[in-house]
């Protein structure tokens, strides 16, 4: 089973390689399940198509293949040894090229399987010439790809990986045709599933080895230097221009696939199969439930791609935060190489300006007084102290605080700071005081407030001018009331009030002693307690 199903993937040329999509598609082949490895006679013979890119004369032979390779491009399959043998003494490097070397490789290469052979008998006139054996040679299926994959090895530094949008906006576009597709010919829905898995797999493989390349040690090495500076702005540009199309289409994706509905699926996946079977294939045997476990195998990995699979995240959200880490570590570069150069920036233009401002000074004591902004005190001190404030109010202003006062002692070790004996002051009188004091100053506002009060309640829209002290106990009542249910609260004396909101779309203005401010039209309603 397993031996047909490599014979049938190698003879479909018309549907993408599985070899080009990365191991996406064998992690997830008979309906996303995992499919355990199963030995077969070509995965354990040697490749010996292979030894012409490791032999001792490599050069001659890798030489030879590109030349049956370039003109295979050019649908010239069959070369006889004198073309080839004039293809090699084009380039100085092979002027003393014998036609006898170009035969012993020309075999040697078709021992390995790289090149088939056919006698050509058109051009025989004698039976020495038929004895002789003229040959043609063509390249192997095999060697084809090899070659192709060398090419590509050849130009991947050079051709590189990237990042397309675009690949996103098709594959929406076509996930959005898929329920349209149950009623098309199969012709144009073999068309369409192609283009689906082709776009997917160039996303998922350009992504792959893009990311690859930033997180390479080169890239790393690349990014603490300061060229990396000149670039920056547009590779960080070129990451979000990405991550907008991931974020555009990936959720219109994501539904599609959610509603699809399974009969539509199904008949969608019997026009592949019936596109397929009418394939003609040579000495390839392929059945029905090998290319439906193909074409589902291959939508499972789209539906795990932009959904996922129960209770793992999908791969276009672990796109999305990897592409935002590289930004982050972007960025966090450049700022440490921007402050890098910073720090041994030339200050040679900014000395020059500071000199000029001193030769314009008309006498030494504006010059000092210049010293004085531009430098600064020469020795300065910077004390920091533990500091008790006197009260917790957040209105009490830095300058309306006491000063403190700092000993400074000695750096000495031989400093012993004298001890002095105390005694337990009594402070009794001194509470007394600070007591009477404040009880003044609380009958001083409750008399203050009293006098702002008319008919039991205070109009915010007709006070006087405030002190801000009145003003701060007055805000605080209308926030003790704003946190209640009922908008009621009580005063420190104990009066229950209740706040008017019933004109609260008008606007008033409160005069103060420090200010005006604008506020709601609201009034304070005291209530009489019921005995």
């Amino acid at each position: 089973m397993e031996s047909n199903w490599n014979q049938a993937v190698e003879a479909d040329s018309d549907i993408p390689q599985i070899s080009e999509s990365g191991s996406w598609f064998w992690r997830i082949m008979n309906k996303g399940e995992h499919v355990a490895l199963q030995v077969s006679d070509k995965l354990l013979k040697p490749l010996t198509e292979a030894k012409y890119l490791n032999a001792d004369n490599v050069s001659r032979y890798r030489c030879i293949m590109r030349i049956f390779f370039e003109n295979y491009e050019k649908l010239k399959y069959w070369l006889y040894l004198e073309e080839v043998y004039e293809e090699m003494l084009k380039d100085p490097f092979w002027s003393e090229y014998k036609i006898e070397q170009c035969q012993q490789d020309l075999t040697m290469l078709t021992e390995w399987k790289n090149l088939n052979t056919i006698q050509d008998t058109r051009r025989v006139s004698s039976i020495e010439e038929f004895k002789n054996k003229k040959y043609r040679y063509q390249m192997s299926e095999y060697s084809v790809e090899i070659e192709r994959l060398v090419i590509r090895l050849e130009n991947l530094f050079i051709e590189g990986a990237s990042l397309e949008p675009t690949l996103l906006e098709r594959i929406r576009r076509n996930m959005e045709r898929f329920p349209e597709m149950a009623g098309k010919d199969k012709n144009e829905v073999y068309t369409w599933w192609t283009d689906l898995n082709n776009d997917f797999m160039r996303l998922n493989q350009n992504y792959q080895d893009y990311i690859r390349d930033l997180n390479s040690v080169k890239a790393e090495e690349m990014m603490r230097t300061k060229e990396f500076l000149v670039f920056k702005d547009r590779l960080i540009e070129y990451l979000r221009s990405f991550i907008k199309g991931l974020q555009r289409n990936v959720g219109v994706i994501e539904e599609c696939l959610k509603t699809q509905e399974s009969d539509m699926r199904e008949a969608v996946f019997d026009k592949i199969v019936e596109y397929e079977l009418l394939i003609p294939r040579m000495e390839v045997e392929v059945s029905e439930k090998m290319i439906r476990q193909k074409a589902e195998g291959r939508f499972k990995s789209i539906y795990d791609w932009f959904v996922g699979s129960e209770g793992q995240e999908n791969e276009a959200a672990k796109l999305f935060d990897v592409t935002n880490e590289i930004i982050r570590r972007i960025t966090r570069y450049a700022a440490q190489l921007s402050e890098k150069n910073a720090l041994g920036a030339n200050r040679k233009e900014e000395y020059r300006k500071v000199a000029e401002m001193f030769m314009r000074c008309e006498n030494l004591e504006e010059a000092h007084k210049m010293s004085a902004m531009v430098f600064g005190m020469e020795k300065t001190f910077h004390i920091a102290g533990d500091q008790v404030r006197e009260t917790d109010s957040m209105n009490r202003g830095v300058y309306e605080e006491k000063p403190i006062q700092i000993e400074l002692k000695p750096r000495v070790r031989t400093y012993r700071e004298k001890t002095k004996r105390s005694s337990i002051i009594e402070s009794t009188e001194k509470k007394l005081e600070t007591r009477r004091k404040m009880l003044e100053q609380q009958k001083e506002e409750e008399k203050k407030i009293k006098m702002l009060e008319k008919d039991g309640a205070i109009d915010f829209s007709a006070l006087p001018i405030l002190e801000p002290r009145i003003r701060e106990i007055l805000l605080k009542w209308i926030s003790d009331a704003m946190e209640s249910v009922d908008f009621s609260a009580r005063t420190d004396d104990g009066r229950r009030y209740r706040l008017d909101k019933s004109n609260m779309a008008e606007k008033c203005v409160v005069h103060c002693e420090d200010g005006n401010f604008t506020m709601p039209k609201m009034r304070i309603v005291f209530q009489e307690e019921s005995v």
